[in-house]
């Protein structure tokens, strides 16, 4: 492989980072996440209509930019450095790809193009907080438990007799940009305790029977809602109910994976950035607290591990089959980043008036959400066969 990045992902990479710069501080950040969509409309505007971001990785007979995975993290370590709230997460990485890998031509051709001009958002609507768990990152996906499990619970869809359309009936809580998103991708069991199996549905904001409430996050930069579906209509993605969802999922949560170890990689980065140069401008005792040699040596520990992480990443982009790995590094370098930045920063450190608490509050949200580190990496290790033969070996 060539780990050299092309004079466009280089650009993709300075282009992104520039307007940030700008437009995208600290205060920028705190003001955006304060207003009712949870994010900068305007700044989400020129990123689609000059950079293109939200159709980055589409093809372009869809409008798209026809990226591949690794200019998509690399636009996500720029998103991260900043801690850019915006739809990106919801509607170029996880919904995008679903409506690409599972819909209709017709559906393509009416979405995507719409998705690519920023003109609509989009969220993947998961019952309970099994966000993980349903992208395949943390287990097996397979069973379908994490959508309710045909029980009480989660999202039930039944098809009418009369017309054969889908009634939806259910909630589902933690959906990322639920609140805002024009267009939700709801996961919905059908078929009874029996016969369950789980669909992916369309369903426009503007529908009858839908609820949709803003729920207060530990993480301000990444909006969450409740949604709730009361005989909602929705739309079958795909062409029948014989599709592999569950194989789309999983696919879509390694490059997800990827792109959020590179997201992680970047606020990692940003906070070790932070921490250093106010380590070389604070005194203790008539010298910069950064020449003491016990504050050195935390620094360069932790510079190794934000290095190894961001390694870990590329990697994962230009292989999305490391991306859980790569997320947990990047997840933990990020809450190390995080730690060290409030710890050095002293008192100052502690308070919701600096920006480290920020990254702090994504560290510790984003493992709730993706992970837990552990179960990434045990998962990993169980699908890699690492201390025994892989579920598919085992059950051959």
């Amino acid at each position: 492989m060539d780990a050299a990045f092309t004079a466009e992902q280089d650009e993709i990479r300075r282009t992104l980072h520039e307007l940030l710069a700008k437009h995208c501080g600290p205060q920028d950040v705190k003001s955006a996440v304060r207003t009712p969509v949870g994010h900068d409309t305007a700044l989400w505007g020129r990123l689609a209509a000059e950079l293109g971001l939200p159709g980055l990785a589409l093809p372009e007979e869809y409008g798209g930019v026809g990226c591949t995975t690794a200019e998509l993290a690399l636009a996500c370590e720029e998103t991260g450095r900043a801690l850019l709230p915006s739809p990106l997460l919801a509607t170029a990485v996880l919904a995008a790809p679903l409506i690409a890998a599972l819909g209709t031509d017709a559906q393509k051709s009416a979405l995507l193009p719409l998705i690519a001009r920023g003109e609509r958002t989009a969220a993947l609507a998961v019952p309970g907080t099994s966000l993980a768990l349903a992208l395949g990152l943390t287990g097996a996906n397979s069973d379908g438990d994490w959508a309710g499990g045909g029980r009480a619970g989660g999202v039930q869809a039944r098809r009418m007799p009369e017309d054969g359309t889908w009634r939806l009936y259910g909630e589902a809580a933690q959906v990322l940009d639920g609140h805002s998103a024009q267009l939700l991708l709801v996961a919905a069991h059908t078929g009874g305790f029996a016969r369950s199996r789980t669909l992916l549905f369309l369903v426009h904001g503007d529908s009858d029977g839908l609820r949709r409430t803003r729920q207060t996050t530990l993480d301000e930069t990444r909006s969450q809602a409740r949604i709730q579906l009361r005989d909602t209509e929705g739309e079958l993605l795909g062409s029948d109910d014989s599709l592999d969802i569950h194989a789309a999922l999983a696919a879509t949560g390694l490059t997800a994976a990827a792109c959020l170890a590179a997201e992680a990689v970047g606020a990692a980065a940003e906070a070790l950035e932070r921490t250093v140069a106010y380590v070389k401008e604070r005194e203790q005792f008539g010298r910069a607290i950064g020449s003491f040699q016990a504050v050195k040596h935390r620094l360069a520990d932790l510079y190794v591990q934000v290095q190894a992480a961001r390694s870990a990443a590329y990697y994962a982009a230009w292989d999305p089959g490391a991306g859980a790995l790569a997320l947990a590094q990047g997840l933990d370098a990020l809450r190390s980043a995080a730690a060290e930045a409030v710890q050095l920063h002293g008192g100052i450190g502690f308070t919701w008036e600096h920006e480290a608490h920020l990254y702090f509050k994504r560290a510790a949200a984003d493992e709730l959400l993706f992970g837990p580190v552990h179960r990434l990496r045990g998962h990993a290790a169980d699908r890699a066969g690492l201390f025994g033969p892989a579920p598919a070996e085992a059950t051959a």
